[in-house]
């Protein structure tokens, strides 16, 4: 792979000062973009032979555009004061449909990352039901509001619930995998990470399962070259996460994560060869997120605009927009009714959330494993008052 031939590359050629000396000069900055922007035309047919029609295609792109203009519109929520949290997908939205677009939805085993609205969209998850998270009403499909935007839960979805500590869900997934390898199920474990969670133990940990027990899992790390505020250099002796793989008995590919069309590839030949019975892979894709990390994040501590508006020339919106076009697949009218149809879309979820109706606060309490705070619950004056002051009106 190119991967295996990267590594053999720097083993031969360099020494250990060598590559310390290049990490110290990439920690410098963060990760650069390539040279494949939208300057870059392919007029030649990508799809066919990967198995897509042009409704994928065209289904891709709306997507690709709901989570865009979601996102947007979430923000807009938290600056009028309505959302509290934000988490940005914004420059990830390629990887994560391009991902999740290679799986059975509500079959495959899926376990997201804070960032994949993308992947919930794809998989399923109505705008509406994102925003009824994101405002913390008592229909949110996730967690019936007691849990943080973004972490997914999703039991119609196969979408096994997450917590804030980076990494946890991994060795999840690799449980799950196993189970479903024990049953001679032909499901898929996925699970999705930014490249920070790989410093993380449970990481290792689940990897090193996998390749001893040679899972159907697919491991999708979702590398946008910063841990929060920490770029891929100070994290990481190596260039790649895929290299890491290696180390565990099976394959790691890289892939251009604005490239909707690459990723699919990727994702698609990793989870055939997982329902195989062939093992699992782990396919890194190189992306960036153009907002900070959440809405409590200053990213212009740690990183340059100049940085920003070069890798927003690799939209992954703009670039499948661009391919469409090439392909004569999307007309110019064509665009503006999706854009306008995804637009009302959004609006119309947005006052819908807004509109729903609050969790009851004594519901604060159910759904724990501490059955005594129920009872405690009942008699306590301070969590009755506090009860009282919480309840809607």
């Amino acid at each position: 792979s190119r991967s295996d031939a990267r590594s053999a590359s720097r083993t031969e050629t360099e020494t250990g000062g060598q590559r310390m000396a290049k990490a110290a000069e990439r920690r410098t900055g963060g990760p650069k973009p390539t040279a494949d922007d939208l300057s870059v035309l392919h007029v030649d047919d990508r799809h066919s032979s990967l198995g897509l029609t042009p409704d994928d295609l065209v289904g891709m792109y709306r997507t690709i555009l709901t989570a865009r203009l979601l996102d947007q519109k979430i923000w807009g929520l938290n600056r009028m004061g309505k959302a509290a949290f934000v988490v940005s997908g914004q420059g990830h939205e390629g990887a994560q449909v391009g991902a999740a677009w290679a799986l059975k939805a509500g079959h495959d085993i899926v376990l997201p990352y804070y960032r994949d609205t993308g992947v919930m969209l794809t998989l399923g998850m109505t705008v509406e039901q994102i925003l009824l998270a994101v405002l913390a009403r008592a229909d949110d499909p996730n967690s019936g509001a007691r849990q943080m935007p973004n972490h997914w839960g999703w039991k119609a979805g196969n979408v096994i619930t997450g917590s804030s500590p980076i990494a946890t869900h991994l060795p999840h997934a690799a449980g799950l995998a196993y189970a479903a390898k024990l049953r001679r199920e032909d499901r898929v474990a996925v699970s999705f990470f930014g490249e920070g969670a790989t410093s993380k133990g449970d990481f290792h940990e689940a990897l090193n399962f996998a390749g001893i027990h040679q899972l159907p899992m697919v491991f999708v790390c979702e590398n946008n070259g910063y841990a929060i505020s920490v770029p891929m250099a100070s994290e990481s002796a190596v260039d790649d996460v895929a290299d890491r793989a290696h180390s565990y008995g099976f394959g790691g590919v890289i892939v251009d994560g604005n490239d909707p069309l690459d990723v699919f590839a990727a994702v698609h030949s990793a989870v055939r060869h997982a329902r195989r019975g062939d093992g699992p892979t782990l396919v890194e894709c190189k992306t960036y997120r153009y907002l900070a990390h959440t809405s409590d994040d200053d990213d212009r501590t740690y990183r340059s605009a100049e940085e920003v508006e070069a890798w927003r020339k690799k939209d992954p919106l703009r670039r499948i927009t661009q391919y469409l076009i090439e392909q004569r697949l999307l007309s110019e009218a064509d665009e503006e009714r999706i854009e306008a149809e995804v637009k009302a879309e959004v609006d119309r979820a947005a006052k819908a959330a807004e509109a729903a109706a609050a969790p009851d606060p004594k519901s604060a309490y159910t759904k724990v494993f501490a059955d005594a705070l129920i009872e405690l619950a009942k008699h306590d004056e301070r969590i009755i008052a506090i009860t009282a002051a919480m309840a809607p009106g």
